[in-house]
């Protein structure tokens, strides 16, 4: 019995770590951007579109604009002083979070190059 106890408890705190963990993947964790597991630090700063469309692939970015139109797949138009440039926003990303083409928000994410372009992978959203 008492190696089941044991083996019992030693399951939970195992699952209770593997928990921990896979929240920690789960995107930001405070307003500086920040991110657990590498690439957001709080010296990253905000960036304009423009600055944006010449960085590399899997930069991180934080952006201020507004989204101004849908375009289909997760795939918005995403609008600063400088230009546009369109922005991959998951479902589960936008946690409840309503917004409107008029309301000034600031995305979290990474550059996407590729072939097709140039886009940012959101992984935060927030209203300004």
């Amino acid at each position: 019995m008492k190696k089941a106890s044991v083996f019992l408890t030693i399951s939970l705190l195992g699952l209770s770590v593997f928990m921990a963990n896979a929240q920690d993947r789960g995107g930001f964790n405070g307003p500086d951007g920040r991110r657990q597991g590498g690439g957001f630090t709080g010296e990253q700063r905000v960036v304009t579109v423009q600055q944006a469309l010449t960085f590399r692939d899997d930069t991180p970015v934080i952006l201020q604009g507004r989204i101004v139109r849908a375009l289909g797949n997760e795939r918005y138009l995403f609008e600063d002083e400088t230009g546009t440039i369109v922005v991959e926003i998951e479902r589960e990303t936008w946690r409840g979070l309503t917004v409107g083409p008029n309301d000034r928000v600031e995305i979290s994410g990474e550059v996407d190059r590729d072939r097709h372009g140039v886009e940012v992978e959101v992984d935060r959203i927030r209203i300004l």
